[in-house]
């Protein structure tokens, strides 16, 4: 995969040809492909869907419909009917725990999840627990800062309804078990829900094949707009959801005492949808199914294993995570200073990374620290900027410590 050529997708690198972006875990850049398709839809398919029977607002929900198979394709659904569409991963989550786990979770139940997730992954489980009286477990690293299967398989228990873990942590860049998490939870009757906020954009994912029960994953972070998510669910849990949200559209019927929904999805996605997202999000996904998402994943860990390489070996640098690399991101440290001025001085030069704790506190804490520098590289980054980061931190060192 050539990086240089791809980089010519994306206009912000033309008007900012020296400005290295290093922060793709928190958002991704959008290429000319997904910018045009978001303004041809505004310039000629910007209709209200689902509600009206004139011939143009059928075609604007032919398109969103169109884009909701896309979306259930690229990651494997059985069906369109399980793909909800939410405002992003947290978004996600939260209308799992509440629609679903706060009426099947009770009093003695456990609920499992890694100490390395996001916020989002672990507020709303830490929400159910204490309203529900269950028990929050948390799956604890090995030596290599991977997950500890060990430790998993006598932590899930048959008192486990639901095991919640990342696909990817966003600090640590490792990959998570998660064919063998699903299959640990399954044999004790568990569900497992997967945060895919940092694999969806580098990962291929098969939803049949790894038979998970919930996925979450936002579209920013993969190329597509802000404020557009996905809820996949297997059917059954999803037509067993609690209805989130109550208005237009996903009703079938109303009196003036009560109301009949329609069925999933839409029961799901009530008012008017982020039309344009969907629009977006469909358009990024295309994107990446025209490079491959095995090359992808590929020029990724490649970058990824390039960065940590060249980090190590600098005196005065601490590198968090696995040795073999598996994804785009790489969080560190430099001795004696600290992340906040880190940042800023890389600033200086041009060089956009994430300082602090990630949303990712309890990881952090487990660390030892109270914030990382965080590089997290996508498709369009280089070798080259790679190698002007680790010139900038012998820079900064310098200029910080008087030595290199």
């Amino acid at each position: 995969m050539d990086s240089l050529n791809i980089r010519h997708h994306f206009p912000i690198f033309k008007e900012n040809s020296d400005m290295i972006y290093f922060d793709n875990a928190a958002t991704t850049q959008k290429p000319k492909y997904v910018i045009d398709a978001i303004s041809n839809f505004y310039t000629h398919h910007n209709f209200n869907v689902h509600r009206s029977v004139y011939t143009h607002a059928g075609e604007t929900t032919e398109m969103f419909e169109q884009s909701r198979k896309n979306i259930a394709s690229f990651i494997n659904a059985g069906s369109a009917k399980e793909i909800v569409f939410s405002a992003g991963t947290t978004d996600s989550i939260n209308l799992i725990a509440n629609g679903y786990y706060a009426k099947h979770i009770k009093a003695g139940d456990e609920i499992v999840v890694s100490i390395a997730e996001h916020h989002s992954n672990l507020l709303p489980w830490q929400k159910i627990a204490k309203n529900n009286g269950a028990t929050l477990k948390f799956i604890p690293l090995n030596e290599d800062a991977n997950l500890d299967l060990n430790a998993a398989s006598q932590i899930i228990s048959d008192k486990t309804k639901l095991v919640a873990v990342t696909a990817v942590s966003n600090v640590l860049g490792n990959i998570n078990p998660i064919d063998q998490l699903t299959t640990l939870a399954h044999e004790h009757g568990a569900d497992i829900l997967v945060d895919g906020a940092q694999a969806a954009p580098e990962l291929p994912i098969d939803v049949q094949k790894t038979p998970i029960d919930w996925l979450a994953f936002s579209g920013h972070k993969m190329m597509a707009p802000t404020g557009i998510g996905v809820l996949y669910g297997k059917q059954d849990l999803l037509e067993n959801m609690d209805i989130p949200r109550v208005g237009g559209e996903m009703i079938e019927s109303v009196s003036t005492t009560d109301y009949k929904v329609k069925d999933i999805p839409y029961r799901l996605e009530a008012g008017t949808p982020n039309i344009e997202g969907v629009i977006g999000l469909d358009a990024a996904i295309s994107y990446l199914k025209e490079l491959k998402m095995t090359n992808v994943q590929k020029q990724c860990e490649k970058l990824g294993q390039y960065l940590y390489d060249q980090l190590n070996a600098l005196d005065g640098v601490s590198v968090y995570g696995p040795t073999k690399r598996q994804t785009g991101i790489v969080s560190f440290n430099v001795d004696n200073i600290h992340p906040h001025d880190a940042a800023t001085f890389l600033d200086s030069k041009n060089i956009d990374v994430r300082a602090g704790q990630h949303c990712a506190e309890p990881l952090t804490n487990k660390l030892g620290v109270n914030a990382t520098l965080r590089a997290s590289l996508y498709i369009y980054n280089t070798i080259e900027e790679c190698n002007r980061l680790v010139d900038c931190i012998n820079e900064m060192k310098e200029f910080f410590n008087g030595s290199k």
